[in-house]
């Protein structure tokens, strides 16, 4: 479904429809009937989840976003700008907290002239982008309500001069390493080859044990809270019966697989239903669920991920500490 909305500089469009709101419905019935229930972890981000996670970005053993925006301040920025940048795609916009960094370095630039946000949240959507065109006299924006896995497509064709499309905060690690590489091709296919159009990524850096696991278990428990808030969002949408309180949030580091893994573990046994779905579930006491995972990178990773796309880094930055990277890519064919 294609709803539109317009406002002097700004067009809205909803790509979200009666089989989207299924979404959440056949990935319980998948995930959560195989032999190792998992489910994925965009279904953390109603409302609630989201304000947890912005929690979460505050701690103190929550590094991704502090680093991240250190060299977005440091460099990120400048190097965006460097390219004569006329148009901004970010994945998964939110409020652009961060991408107003690029965005001002773009408009102080004057070469900024669209920005093209795709988000689940239509309000989040329209207020940011009218808070947007009030702060940067001449921009338009062209705001895409969707789930960026699914309507991809919808983007609109670039404007005569460089593309960047930008997705931030280590997201692509929420990928399994196979998804990842498709992904990335179909990110790659909104670049234009022998053009300045580039990719702008955030990946989360392999790093000492210690300092990862913090990061997923905060003393303050948001993170805890976090986890066990798709237990919620399933009681609410699907009429299920979680007895949210008696799952245990774990994350710890795969050594072998170099990712973090958050499951939610049952510390009794129990049977839940989904009434939604007329779904019994049974769980026996101790079992884990998985609920997310975080691939860490190291730089071969990144480079093998991106040339298995059909993409090359032009340039990859970090923070001092060597803890998150944001390189900049191009297509591979130009």
């Amino acid at each position: 479904m294609d709803r539109t909305t317009t406002r002097e500089a700004v067009v809205v469009r909803s790509y979200l429809g009666p089989s989207d709101e299924r979404s959440l419905a056949d990935d319980v019935l998948d995930g959560m009937t195989r032999p190792f229930k998992e489910i994925q972890p965009k279904h953390f981000y109603d409302a609630r989840g989201g304000d947890l996670f912005d929690r979460i970005t505050e701690l103190d053993e929550y590094y991704p976003t502090r680093a991240e925006r250190t060299i977005l301040e440091a460099r990120g920025a400048e190097a965006v700008a460097e390219t004569g940048t006329v148009e901004l795609v970010e994945l998964g916009s939110g409020t652009a907290t961060k991408t107003r960094i690029l965005l001002r370095a773009l408009h102080d630039a004057g070469t900024l002239l669209r920005y093209v946000p795709i988000d689940v949240t239509e309000g989040l959507v329209r207020s940011t982008a009218d808070d947007l065109v009030d702060e940067l006299p001449g921009l338009s924006v062209h705001g895409i309500v969707g789930d960026f896995e699914r309507h991809l497509r919808h983007v609109p064709p670039p404007l005569d001069g460089p593309r960047v499309v930008a997705f931030l905060g280590g997201t692509i690690g929420n990928f399994p390493p196979g998804s990842r590489r498709r992904f990335l091709r179909r990110l790659a296919r909104l670049l234009r080859p022998g053009t300045a159009d580039r990719l702008l990524l955030g990946t989360d850096l392999v790093k000492d044990v210690g300092t990862l696991e913090a990061a997923y278990n905060d003393s303050e428990g948001v993170t805890a809270e976090f986890n066990r808030n798709v237990l919620r969002v399933m009681n609410r949408e699907l009429d299920a019966d979680f007895d949210v309180d008696a799952f245990e949030h774990v994350a710890f580091f795969d050594h072998d697989r170099e990712w973090i893994e958050m499951r939610l573990r049952a510390q009794r046994r129990m049977d839940v239903h989904v009434g939604a779905l007329d779904l019994d579930l049974a769980f026996a006491a101790r079992e884990e669920m998985r609920t997310e995972i975080s691939a860490k990178f190291t730089r071969e990773r990144l480079e093998g991920d991106l040339a298995a796309a059909g993409m090359r880094p032009v340039e990859v930055m970090t923070d001092p500490d060597g803890l998150f990277a944001l390189s900049l890519s191009e297509r591979a064919d130009g």
